[in-house]
């Protein structure tokens, strides 16, 4: 378990189909999480020809709800109140998002985004600062996250630590989100893969190249017209904070 001073996050799957693989907190600054059912299959890391990201996805429910009289919410104002803004990844019981918190490596970054609650989206950015290691919570009995099939000597589940950046300029809803992905797809922009729709069950998710960089201009790169990156494209590339996604 990292330090006392770090909060934990965590993710699971949902309970009744409407969210994916989702994050839970205790609101006395630990954070616990509903659990998820455990996939039977897929336990494999990633094979070595995967596709390689560099910037993530990572959701948590903002709004409170009790599992074993435990209040699973974490939202991004509970991150941002933790010490130094920062926390670990806890909870998720899921292979592929697993195999992708496996995959991040200190620096890069993510979005959080705000599930299972009245409004989801995208509420700010947030930093990996510690790459993948065991994950406490599969081998605590009072944990909701608790896994009897997991080992000591041999541990199926990992986590990361997360430090906030910043909000947002504004909150990005999932509708409107969703909108620019249609328009995307019809025009080959960059949101047309973007994996809040082609894998949406997902608590942990990849983001395609130049999927980043656009969110972060989000609205001001968007128009009624077909995406084209223009003549200012590197150029606001070049200013993102997730310009290492290109």
């Amino acid at each position: 378990m990292p330090p006392k001073k770090k909060a934990r996050v965590s993710k699971t799957s949902a309970k009744s189909g409407k969210i994916d693989d989702i994050e839970r907190t205790s609101a006395a600054g630990r954070k616990r999480k509903a659990a998820a059912p455990v996939e039977k299959t897929g336990e494999g890391s990633q094979s070595a020809g995967s596709a390689i990201f560099t910037c993530w996805l990572m959701k948590s429910e903002p709004e409170s709800r009790f599992e074993n009289g435990i209040d699973v919410k974490f939202g991004i104002e509970d991150l941002k109140a933790l010490p130094d803004q920062t926390g670990c990844w806890d909870g998720v019981r899921n292979y592929q998002a697993r195999n992708f918190m496996r995959q991040m490596k200190e620096g890069q970054q993510a979005f959080f985004y705000h599930s299972n609650c009245k409004e989801p989206g995208i509420a700010g950015i947030m930093r990996i600062v510690k790459e993948a290691y065991v994950d406490h919570t599969q081998f605590d009995k009072k944990d909701v996250h608790y896994d009897a099939s997991s080992k000591p000597d041999n541990p199926k589940w990992s986590m990361v630590d997360v430090q906030f950046q910043r909000m947002m300029k504004r909150f990005l809803p999932l509708s409107e989100l969703k909108k620019y992905h249609l328009q995307h797809g019809a025009n080959g922009g960059p949101l047309k893969d973007m994996a809040l729709f082609t894998r949406a069950r997902l608590s942990v998710q990849p983001l395609t190249a130049g999927c980043g960089p656009m969110v972060v201009r989000f609205p001001d790169a968007f128009s009624a017209k077909p995406w084209e990156p223009g003549p200012d494209h590197q150029a606001w590339l070049q200013e993102s904070s997730l310009i290492s996604l290109i």
